[in-house]
């Protein structure tokens, strides 16, 4: 095993509220290598990669470029490249599909409209089993080479529609994944885990064992959506949805009248500590509710965000209270 990973493993490091934030996902088959940003630094034309880049950038689309496991002999698209866009939120998640001659019509996607989950009879819909997406960059980094590219290439194997992908960010849970259609994300996945997760997607349902999150949403609501399944043993993929997420104030410390003592009355009262806080809403489609406090610390084990990386306390969110609401 590779050192991140390793690391984080070691130190026990909470898995949940990690996923990459994505509600639609555009993702493009390019064969052959992919350098640490693939979409300047690889066989896509670098034109193309800025482009979607820049396109995508505030629209809630996040940009991958993918490919079949295995052996990354580029054919230059001489077959034709197969192009996904997924969205990912409860109720509404669809995915779209087609195969382009050259990637020069993705210029032209509305990404505002495709990031509000909108595709508007874009290509056709994609009819068969659920997608699996591992990351394999070695380029960012090694843990996903060493670790999820021989994962990838065992569920390609055994039948599970499973593509490699370029960066989805949490190294040091390699090997990670994420299922389409409903976004949820994976660390530290084998094997059998995912084919487990695949089957639950089959049933509209998700694996609550090593889930990162739903990609849809901040980390704060991830981790508040996975909080209230674990306390209700709900794994339903669209059974949950979060309906509100608010940062909690930290309180401002008034200035002393100009003249006045530095002495003068109390000392202000001020936050004790610096520890970013949530509220979130959990909105069961039965009527039920929940309001979620969830924290972000770093108070685990050093590790290093991946591999090279010195040491640093890797934050993680956690969830001090639920309190039913409805």
């Amino acid at each position: 095993m590779s050192n991140c990973a390793a690391a984080s493993r070691d130190g026990a490091e909470p898995v949940a509220g990690t996923s990459a934030t994505a509600r639609t996902w555009l993702l493009v088959e390019q064969a052959g290598p992919w350098g640490t940003n693939a979409l300047t630094e690889s066989h896509l034309e670098p034109r193309i990669g800025r482009a979607l880049e820049a396109a995508a950038g505030g629209t809630g689309v996040r940009v991958a470029l993918i490919r079949r496991p295995g052996r990354h002999a580029d054919g230059r698209g001489a077959n034709g490249r197969r192009v996904f866009v997924a969205h990912t939120a409860p109720g509404r998640a669809w995915i779209r599909t087609t195969t382009l001659a050259n990637t020069e019509p993705l210029l032209g996607l509305d990404f505002v409209r495709l990031g509000g989950g909108e595709h508007d009879g874009l290509w056709g819909p994609y009819v068969g089993e659920p997608l699996v997406f591992v990351c394999t960059n070695g380029k960012r980094d090694r843990c996903c080479a060493v670790l999820g590219r021989p994962l990838a290439a065992e569920l390609a194997a055994s039948g599970v529609e499973a593509w490699e992908v370029t960066h989805i960010g949490g190294h040091r849970f390699s090997p990670t994944l994420f299922v389409l259609p409903y976004g949820y994300a994976y660390g530290r996945a084998s094997a059998p885990l995912v084919k487990d997760a695949v089957e639950s997607a089959r049933e509209g349902r998700i694996l609550l064992d090593h889930c990162r999150g739903r990609s849809t949403w901040e980390r704060p609501a991830q981790a508040a959506d996975l909080a209230v399944r674990e306390l209700i043993r709900e794994d339903r993929a669209d059974a949950l949805d979060v309906v509100h997420t608010e940062a909690a104030p930290f309180p401002s410390v008034a200035p002393s009248p100009a003249g006045a003592p530095a002495s003068a009355g109390p000392p202000p009262r001020v936050r004790a500590t610096s520890t970013p806080v949530w509220t979130v809403v959990v909105a069961h489609r039965d009527g039920r509710s929940w309001q979620v406090t969830v924290e972000q610390r770093a108070d685990g084990t050093p590790a290093p965000a991946s591999c090279g990386s010195p040491l640093g306390k890797p934050s993680r969110m956690a969830v001090p209270s639920i309190r039913r609401l409805a």
